[in-house]
């Protein structure tokens, strides 16, 4: 990018950016994720780096602070409250550890805080003499804003502090208690319900909504929102009556406060590293949304002496996950036609870093899906991945167009067979190949049934797979199990033991359960579940063959809509040849039959890691019992399975639900449990 273009680009990007600040500062709106707006200022930095005469005294990068909404009082904190430095993996929480060395070299740091970082709005609340005399908004730090009688509202902040023994000092002279306003995901959403009856315009994220709300005139309508307040820190005129913040803690909860229960006192960078694994993916079970943890000493007199740098404390860190946003160029559109026919539109992306790894492409779902966006080849576009998720675009960024962007045209033809792309129905929005031997359906078709929830055939992944059909090994599953050692010997990708390995593991698959053979099929709207619940009822498939539609419409579970696909699957000629197939080359799938049905109807859900099965291998067995295998908690669940490094939200909704909560032992006596 040459100069002129690089100044038409930092023009946009900081229009685009203070526009963001602004909304989200001062009016408590988001027009986007903070993520994605970290995104658009670290892409301005890197510009301006490269063009330092182009930084202005009005970009984003140099401001410091934004402006206080007005509408409220303004007052000043008897302390700042500070902001923290963004550290993202063990080396950066090491070079922490090192300075906090050299400034306190003769001090013993052993021991830390560690707590998770929630997603809200930082708030001061003042008691005098055990009564809450006055409450302040976070502001710019040094000025915030008198919300007093917003926050009286909001049922877990105590109009008067608890006393307790171990508390009673505190409810003498003046305590003044931090922490975050936060609306829980689950109250959000049913907000979010309740404005689309109303035909009122949604709400974009719980931070914003619980700012927003506490920032309103009037507070009737702040008690009408489910808001929390959840403590962190306790600040006293005497700074040595609160010794550690793990004893803060323990102080806040007796004088009546919601505390994180997950917050604990560690020693070391094995502690903390350990923590932080627990929470990458249990996190999103949370009531609160979060992208990260705090970490400070826990001993606040070593706190205090390291002091301040800039807005941060040296003492104390915030440690961020990966990001799951980001900003980056669409390059191009592309069709992947999948093992059903379906015609994905997929974008070409200029490679970016989202939650952890590299994102060149994300699933645009449909064509309508791209109208209904407006995403055009060429466009700056918000990007969203989390953990396992297929990435996907949240949306374009228009007003950082130049002209140049084009509207994608969606294919006529398969880009792979070259066949007329087709609509089932007049309203379906996917598209469709409508060729059962388009090379794209058959490998994708293959590589399903070999996948680990249907027959598990390992070392048939898709490139493996795609090496067999060129080398016309293969042409549908059932051609799998008619391959011979020595013709995979003759392809580069396989030697002698990895060719007998395989050859070794088809054979090991030719009498599967029924339900992963029916799952494995790729029946349309067939899921795991479904195809168990199929080779329950049925019991063979020269049953589900003859099986009618009032038949099925009597399995719970199975709609129109997966009654229709099954008859209908069952119906063509090709598919009833592939089953004549496997049945020539050996496979006999068989109805595992249990002694008793022990499990027969009862739900079952997993928190957490188990230790001796895999989930997999869990779900298998419980549905062999006659049992059901949910992935979330509901009213239909008769039992929650509660194992290693457990989230709290499927333990809060059993516990709401009344679920039965059992060890991972206990499971596994009603697994062997003969009836």
């Amino acid at each position: 990018m040459n100069k002129a273009k690089a100044k038409q680009r930092i023009e946009k990007l900081k229009q685009l950016i203070n526009d963001y600040r602004y909304h989200y500062h001062v009016l408590n709106q988001s027009i986007m994720s903070e993520e994605a707006a970290d995104s658009l200022k670290h892409e301005l930095t890197l510009l301006e780096e490269k063009y330092p005469d182009l930084i202005t005294p009005d970009s984003p990068t140099q401001r410091v602070v934004s402006a206080i909404s007005s509408g409220f009082q303004q007052v000043r904190h008897s302390s700042r409250m500070l902001s923290l430095n963004d550290v993202f993996n063990e080396q950066e929480i090491r070079a922490w550890q090192d300075r906090i060395g050299k400034l306190l070299p003769q001090t013993n740091i052993s021991q830390y805080f560690i707590d998770i970082k929630m997603d809200g709005l930082a708030c001061a609340l003042i008691y005098q003499d055990g009564h809450l005399e006055q409450a302040i908004t976070r502001g710019d730090g040094f000025v915030g804003e008198d919300v007093t009688n917003n926050i009286r509202t909001i049922e877990s902040i105590p109009l008067r502090l608890r006393q307790t023994k171990d508390a009673k000092l505190f409810s003498i002279g003046r305590s003044e208690i931090r922490g975050e306003i936060v609306m829980y995901k689950q109250d959000f959403i049913k907000l979010n319900e309740e404005r689309a009856k109303a035909n009122l315009p949604l709400f974009a994220n719980p931070r914003n909504t619980a700012a927003g709300t506490i920032r309103q005139l009037d507070p009737k309508l702040v008690a009408s929102r489910p808001l929390h307040f959840r403590a962190y820190d306790l600040l006293r005129d005497n700074s040595g009556e609160v010794p550690t913040n793990d004893y803060a803690y323990r102080v806040l909860h007796d004088l009546g406060f919601l505390v994180n229960y997950m917050a604990k006192e560690v020693s070391n960078l094995k502690d903390i590293l350990e923590f932080i694994d627990l929470w990458q993916d249990n996190r999103h079970e949370l009531p609160f949304n979060t992208d990260g943890l705090v970490i400070k000493l826990n001993n606040r007199e070593q706190f205090n002496q390291l002091g301040v740098v800039g807005k941060a404390p040296r003492g104390a860190i915030a440690y961020k996950y990966a990001a799951e946003q980001a900003t980056t160029k669409l390059q191009d559109i592309f069709i992947s036609i999948g093992r059903t026919g379906a015609a994905t539109p997929v974008a070409i992306l200029e490679p970016v870093i989202i939650a952890g790894s590299r994102v060149q492409m994300a699933t645009l779902h449909n064509q309508n899906e791209i109208e209904k966006k407006d995403i055009r080849i060429g466009d700056t576009v918000i990007v969203h991945k989390a953990g396992d998720i297929i990435p996907e675009i949240v949306e374009p960024l228009i007003s950082l167009r130049d002209g140049s962007e084009k509207k994608f045209k969606m294919y006529s033809l398969c880009p792979v067979c070259h066949s007329k792309l087709v609509k089932k129905d007049s309203d379906e929005v996917v598209w469709r190949c409508p060729n059962k031997n388009c090379p794209s359906r058959t490998w994708k078709a293959i590589e399903h049934f070999a996948s680990k929830q249907a027959l598990d055939i390992e070392g048939l992944g898709e490139k493996n797979v795609i090496a067999l059909i060129e080398a016309k090994l293969i042409n549908d599953p059932a051609d799998l199990f008619n391959i011979k050692q020595a013709d995979l010997l003759k392809l580069d990708r396989f030697a002698t033991v990895s060719a007998k390995k395989l050859i070794t593991n088809i054979k090991a698959k030719k009498t599967p359960q029924l339900s992963r053979f029916i799952y494995g099929l790729g029946i349309r709207h067939i899921g795991a579940q479904t195809a168990d619940d199929l080779a329950r009822r049925f019991g063979s498939l020269s049953k589900l063959e003859q099986v009618t539609f009032e038949q099925l419409n009597q399995v719970e579970g199975i709609g129109n809509i997966v009654a229709e696909s099954i008859i209908e699957w069952f119906a063509n000629q090709d598919n009833l040849k592939l089953l004549d197939k496997f049945n020539n080359f050996g496979v006999k799938p068989i109805q595992s039959q249990s002694p008793k049905k022990t499990l027969l109807n009862l739900s079952f859900v997993i928190t957490g890691s188990l230790t001796t099965m895999t989930r997999e291998a869990v779900a298998d067995k419980i549905r062999s019992l006659g049992g059901i295998f949910q992935s979330s908690v509901s009213k239909d669940t008769d039992y929650l399975v509660v194992g290693n490094n457990v989230g709290h939200n499927k333990l809060e909704k059993a516990k709401q639900l009344g679920v039965k909560q059992i060890s991972e032992q206990e499971l596994f006596n009603l697994l062997n449990t003969e009836g």
